[in-house]
């Protein structure tokens, strides 16, 4: 997958941070975001009204409930909770939205879960969610306790610089104060590949970002979709580089040996990116930075 993509220097003006809704959202037969009338707007998601559960230990126990999505609440544009309104909005969150509307569940029915890292496979190996999905990359390590449907985005490490900064890449991070969140493989990545000795652990992007407004570290890194995010924070203020180093292919996580649900996220996503519903929902949430969207990756079925 080759996504290396033009990246628009600032962002428009008008990007904002987007509010969707909610756990107990009010539409009753449909998954959509109220968004404002001059800005893109997601996708409204038809229900479907009959499900195959028959040999889905977690449909089977959810069919006719409601279904548990875990989520991260930290991520603007990706997965974010309004502090002042408690709703949800950004591009992951659509994910699971019209996941959960093929699988039969409207907004009513939906209960959200912010889940740190940390606890994600715990989560869902445990039932506490039913499914997870939050910029989490599929690997080896976390297909021994979970299992994945997708890929349905193709993330990269990539730097979050100030907009006048002459840094094009990880080969301009020399002499330069890097910051990460703690305990992240994207730092002890520039660390270890690009010999950055500067590099800072902060307790999540967010104060990274801060600190890279106010001149106190010269670049942010991690994957390129989350930097995407608080893009349009400081319009014009902020770009990011464009050079992904890595390959991140993000999964929606579930239990363990339930082919039947992962065929029907699998299901659920390919229809989804074939309709257009999948480009719709990044332009009204990622795509507000200016940054446009990646190939859509091909699910793996196998």
């Amino acid at each position: 997958m080759n996504h290396r993509r033009t990246v628009l220097v600032a962002c428009a003006a008008a990007a904002t941070i987007l509010t969707g809704a909610c756990g107990q959202d009010s539409a009753p037969k449909e998954s959509v975001s109220a968004q404002p009338s001059d800005t893109p707007e997601p996708p409204t998601y038809k229900v479907k009204a009959s499900v195959k559960t028959a040999g889905s230990p977690v449909l089977q126990r959810i069919k006719g409930g409601t279904i548990t999505i875990g989520t991260k609440a930290d991520q603007p544009g990706l997965s974010y909770v309004d502090p002042a309104t408690g709703k949800r909005s950004g591009f992951d969150i659509e994910i699971a939205r019209m996941i959960a509307a093929d699988l039969g569940f409207d907004n009513d029915h939906i209960r959200w879960k912010s889940v740190p890292t940390g606890d994600r496979e715990t989560e869902i190996a445990n039932g506490g969610v039913d499914l997870y999905v939050g910029t989490y990359t599929i690997n080896d390590a976390r297909k021994k306790v979970v299992a994945f449907a997708g890929p349905y985005y193709i993330a990269g490490q990539d730097l979050l610089v100030r907009r006048n900064s002459d840094i094009n890449g990880p080969q301009s991070l020399r002499g330069r104060r890097v910051c990460s969140a703690v305990g992240s493989t994207s730092l002890e990545r520039v660390k270890t590949e690009y010999g950055v000795t500067d590099a800072d652990g902060r307790q999540g992007y967010q104060v990274c970002v801060k600190d890279l407004l106010a001149g106190k570290v010269d670049a942010v890194t991690t994957d390129d979709a989350i930097l995407t995010g608080y893009l349009a924070e400081a319009p014009g203020k902020m770009r990011l580089v464009g050079i992904p180093f890595t390959e991140e292919p993000y999964g929606v996580g579930l239990m363990k040996g339930d082919h039947v649900l992962r065929a029907a996220v699998n299901a659920a996503l390919e229809a989804h990116e074939i309709n257009g519903d999948w480009q719709q929902a990044y332009d009204a949430t990622l795509g507000l930075s200016g940054v446009p969207a990646p190939e859509v990756p091909p699910i793996d079925h196998h």
